[in-house]
């Protein structure tokens, strides 16, 4: 598997002596980033979980203003109203893109998981609003959705971490996704770090790393309890603290 297997300037992290992937992880950077700002992240999972392939594709389009930088989708100009529509617009390149990647790695839809910052956490809450399942997981740093769900995905689970004093996307954000979610029945964790602006510290990494390798997802809960006589329908969903 080659960088032009997915698309031009992926980072990419394989598994040592050219074993098969048993994961997909995807790092999406924020607006006016690049792809190797991801890289710190990166090394993070690979001692982690060196099984995984971990890739870290660039934005689709260089920033507004003509300053080094990618962008997922234009952010000049845009408001509450529109928003939504912006995003709209960029997934099905990020779908399609996120398809050939599962193709190309061997790797399914349920052992995939995206890590977006910023816009790039926007990017991957909205995919999977839109392809439920398209991802098993979803861990969005400082991130927020274009507009609150009426309905949450039962094939994804969400992780939402953030700064508490993040001025960008203020940490409100993730709440009300977090109450959003549990009122349409949602799979969904929140971690919030004191102290903590617009960023990715080691501290949220770590919380990260807890959460992929703790948390048991909702629906699988649910498919074992269902599997046992009398316990069925005693999964019910909720969220950790």
């Amino acid at each position: 598997m080659t960088a032009s297997t997915l698309m031009p300037d992926t980072l990419q992290w394989l598994p040592d002596g050219g074993q098969a992937p048993q994961q997909l992880m995807v790092l999406l950077h924020g607006w006016g980033a690049s792809a190797q700002d991801m890289a710190p992240l990166a090394q993070l999972l690979r001692r982690q979980f060196p099984q995984a392939a971990v890739l870290a594709p660039q934005g689709f389009e260089p920033v507004d203003n003509a300053l080094a930088g990618r962008q997922w989708f234009s952010v000049q100009g845009a408001t509450e109203a529109n928003r939504p529509e912006r995003v709209a617009a960029a997934l099905p390149a990020f779908a399609d893109w996120l398809r050939a990647a599962q193709a190309a790695t061997g790797v399914g839809p349920a052992a995939t998981a995206l890590m977006g910052f910023s816009q790039g956490a926007i990017l991957s809450l909205e995919l999977v609003q839109r392809h439920d399942g398209l991802a098993g997981r979803v861990l969005a740093f400082s991130g927020r959705y274009a507009a609150l769900p009426e309905t949450a995905p039962q094939h994804t689970t969400l992780h939402f971490f953030h700064g508490a004093d993040d001025p960008v996307i203020p940490a409100v954000h993730a709440r009300q996704a977090m109450q959003r979610l549990a009122d349409v029945g949602g799979d969904a964790t929140i971690d919030i770090a004191e102290g903590v602006g617009h960023a990715i510290p080691v501290s949220l990494m770590q919380c990260a790393l807890q959460r992929l390798t703790s948390h048991i997802p909702h629906r699988t809960w649910a498919a074992a309890m269902g599997s046992v006589p009398g316990l069925a329908g005693q999964a019910g969903r909720g969220q950790d603290d």
